[in-house]
């Protein structure tokens, strides 16, 4: 027999989901049939499956030791990444559910195969390091970023590191209850203002077309901007994401006459080359700089009106003073 008791990364969903993270290899049909004869149990008696865990329930398994090795497979082990940033030193925030991460640019959210470096196996690692999760608990939980940011977008990443830490993070992130700044440095003129427009995303090619009118399979967008400095052409801006889409800042700016430098998919390529050979600019300059929580009630009232803020990196800041923007 195997006996498992329900902690706070489980506690909260469906039991038959439960049970599918715990034995990854059965099927469906075979852990309802365990269900109806009683081989599963939830604190002692029968269940159906659709019950919803709550904190210290017991699970038991009567399986014998082959049939649960079977079913569950190995403990989930870490990629072998080669890690090019410390995760520790870039955790700018970090209680028993939330964990907030101050992303460099070149880092991938989420990984592209199983032994490349990201921001989920860094996430995992450190946890792991911590304390605050062990390898048997991976099986039914996965601590997780809840929004994402492209490879070459440093900043502020979201993380839930249990079950009602990452439930709380996509609620307010889908609500778009959660507010959003990010600092970018353009060429162009532009003016403060709220600026509206309609996007388009063809997947195919992971780019997006913006118009001024709506149309079939456009999405309204809504970008609020702000200008912190000027010097010459170059502006350093404060972008209010009031929506959240595909590209939205780097493509609704480029569209609007002030395309983000370093942004070679939407912006001006032999501007880019000149900067990077200039000033060392490797990548597009648009950085998530802060976030502010809205009011929550009950478990997560302590973030209500929270902010965090996350600092521009020592090359970011290199680049400001070049461009005469600090």
């Amino acid at each position: 027999m195997k006996e498992f008791t329900i902690g706070k990364n489980e506690a909260g969903q469906r039991f038959d989901k439960y049970l599918t993270k715990l034995l990854p290899n059965a099927t469906k049909s075979f852990i309802y049939k365990m269900l109806r004869k009683k081989n599963i149990t939830l604190n002692g008696k029968k269940a159906a499956g659709s019950e919803i865990l709550s904190l210290s329930d017991e699970v038991r398994l009567f399986f014998s030791d082959e049939t649960y090795a079977k079913f569950s497979g190995a403990i989930p082990k870490l990629p072998a990444a080669a890690h090019t940033f410390d995760f520790s030193s870039a955790v700018v925030y970090e209680d028993d559910d939330i964990l907030i991460v101050n992303k460099p640019s070149g880092i991938l959210s989420q990984p592209e195969r199983a032994d490349g470096e990201s921001l989920v196996s860094g996430l995992t690692e450190y946890l792991l390091e911590q304390g605050k999760i062990t390898g048997e608990q991976l099986r039914t939980f996965h601590p997780a970023p809840a929004n994402r940011l492209d490879r070459n977008t440093s900043g502020l990443i979201l993380c839930g590191i249990s079950l009602r830490g990452s439930q709380f993070l996509t609620e307010i992130i889908k609500s778009r209850d959660l507010k959003k700044h990010y600092l970018t440095v353009t060429r162009g003129e532009i003016e403060d203002g709220i600026y509206e427009a309609y996007l388009k995303k063809d997947t195919a090619v992971n780019k997006v077309t913006v118009s001024g009118h709506p149309a079939e399979g456009y999405l309204r967008i809504v970008t609020g901007v702000t200008v912190l400095r000027r010097a010459g052409e170059y502006s350093l801006l404060d972008i209010d994401l009031i929506t959240g889409r595909t590209h939205q800042i780097r493509s609704h700016l480029a569209w609007l006459g002030a395309p983000v430098i370093g942004d070679i998919k939407y912006g001006d390529r032999d501007l880019s080359a000149i900067l990077k050979k200039e000033v060392g600019l490797k990548h597009q300059f648009l950085h998530a700089e802060r976030i502010t929580f809205p009011v929550s009630q009950g478990d997560f009232s302590y973030t209500s009106g929270m902010s965090v803020k996350a600092p521009l990196t020592a090359e970011e800041e290199r680049i400001l003073e070049k461009l005469g923007l600090r």
